[in-house]
């Protein structure tokens, strides 16, 4: 099972990686859903840890909906990111009638040379989550699908999420559960779901606070339960 960490600085990272995490999804403003980091905070991790890393792109939060400055500031973002040896990419886009942007996906896969992605949580407020599931399918970069079920927290969206794993098995992005979990809750949902990716936040954090740091031993603990887990 694949533990995904978020991680919003260099030490951060580093804890996630002596904790145990697969990966990290790097990010900076947390409590607004992630935004880009800098270049220096990416360039800072690249060089702390060995794990793989996906570098969020989203210029602002005020929706998954963006202008053509917007895809404009993106694709800057991208080719700045792709630059740097080893690293995937975090991004996810709407039109204002809720289908995904295939024009500016596109356009941020061509630009990333290759990269892997995971298109993000702007998934959870498509108007058809299947529709959208099916455009995604489409494009092998895109390795990975955050998502909640289209629910506010993951464990309210197991059914669905349920049912995209399954979908998943056909071909497309491999689902990566997240929002909501913890250690307490996470073996009724993995029995429920078949989930083989999870993603993690606050969960990990000391205090469960997204403002302070990773705590390792809340990333052992989480690790150490996925890899025990037996359907």
């Amino acid at each position: 099972m694949l533990l995904e960490v978020i991680a919003t600085t260099a030490e951060d990272a580093w804890l996630a990686e002596q904790g145990g995490a697969d990966r990290i999804e790097l990010i900076t403003a947390f409590p607004e859903g992630g935004l880009t980091p800098s270049l220096g905070l990416v360039e800072e991790v690249r060089a702390r840890v060995s794990l793989p890393v996906r570098v969020m792109i989203r210029p602002h939060a005020r929706s998954f909906v963006y202008s053509r400055i917007d895809a404009e500031t993106m694709l800057r973002d991208v080719r700045h990111i792709a630059a740097i040896p080893g690293l995937g990419l975090v991004t996810g886009m709407l039109r204002p009638d809720g289908a995904v942007d295939e024009e500016l996906l596109t356009a941020l896969l061509a630009a990333a040379e290759g990269l892997p992605v995971t298109f993000h949580r702007a998934f959870d407020e498509a108007v058809d989550l299947a529709a959208a599931y099916e455009v995604l399918a489409k494009y092998p970069q895109i390795t990975d699908l955050l998502t909640s079920g289209g629910a506010a927290i993951a464990p309210e969206g197991a059914e669905l999420l349920a049912g995209l794993i399954r979908r998943s098995a056909s071909g497309g992005p491999a689902v990566l559960c997240g929002s909501g979990l913890n250690a307490d809750n996470l073996p009724d949902f993995l029995a429920c779901t078949g989930a083989e990716r999870i993603h993690l936040g606050s969960a990990v954090r000391e205090g469960g606070d997204p403002r302070r740091p990773v705590d390792p031993a809340k990333v052992e603990e989480v690790r150490s339960l996925l890899h025990s887990w037996k359907r």
